[in-house]
């Protein structure tokens, strides 16, 4: 893959400004027209344009720039690059090598009964297999049914086990487990506590504390009473 000049008309505003390289020479580094690097020199164009060192950038060496200038017949290219980027691998179907390919169908039974939130997409993506054979694995239609024996994809080597992993919490995200349910029912909404709290019977004083408005209620009737007795005995 060619290396491509960042900002083309920039970096010919600075070569135009800083080499004496003819304007072919610039229009064939920058992949413009000599008429437009000729009006770049004129001032007609790329007037608010600040230049772009192609230099600094590592997109042209001075050796290159003074042999152009040395030799008008010298078209100067742009310097490879001293860090290659990788480029980005397009999504394929997992390649199953054709050893392993009779194994297939023993790790997509697997799958279904192990993970069954797996959707048809994770499995073949896993294994890389057709909806098909998963649907007829599932079916029990599969024309090698009787013989299948569940085995896990990771020791048979149709896919590692961080892709399981990726691929089965994927598939469980907004499932609720059973073993949360049971959690949930074991403990008490705050709701339900608040409720509970305002039915709760008030607990008795415990020994040694006084309850107040008792001794003052009974401080009253034992007045009321001696009241009583002495108009008894004045009567």
């Amino acid at each position: 893959m060619a290396q491509q000049l960042l900002m083309p008309k920039a970096t010919a505003v600075w070569l135009v400004d800083n080499t004496s390289l003819s304007f072919e020479q610039i229009a064939d580094f920058c992949t413009l027209h000599p008429l437009e690097v000729k009006a770049i020199a004129d001032g007609e164009s790329a007037t608010g344009i600040k230049g772009l060192d192609p230099v600094m950038n590592g997109q042209l060496t001075r050796d290159e720039i003074e042999k152009g200038e040395k030799d008008s017949n010298h078209r100067i290219k742009v310097a490879a690059p001293k860090v290659r980027v990788p480029e980005a691998k397009r999504k394929a179907p997992r390649y199953t090598p054709v050893s392993k390919r009779q194994d297939r169908p023993n790790a997509i039974l697997w799958l279904v009964r192990n993970h069954p939130e797996l959707k048809d997409a994770q499995i073949s993506r896993l294994v890389g297999t057709t909806k098909n054979t998963i649907q007829q694995i599932r079916e029990r239609t599969h024309w090698n049914s009787a013989s299948l024996q569940p085995m896990d994809p990771v020791t048979l080597g149709l896919c590692s086990q961080i892709d399981l992993d990726l691929e089965v919490e994927k598939a469980s995200r907004g499932i609720v487990r059973p073993e949360e349910i049971a959690e949930e029912e074991r403990l008490l909404s705050a709701s339900q506590t608040q409720n509970w709290h305002r039915h709760e019977p008030a607990a008795p004083a415990e020994d040694g504390e006084l309850d107040a408005a008792a001794v003052f209620a009974k401080l009253t009737s034992m007045r009321r009473t001696e009241t009583d007795e002495d108009g008894d005995e004045r009567g």
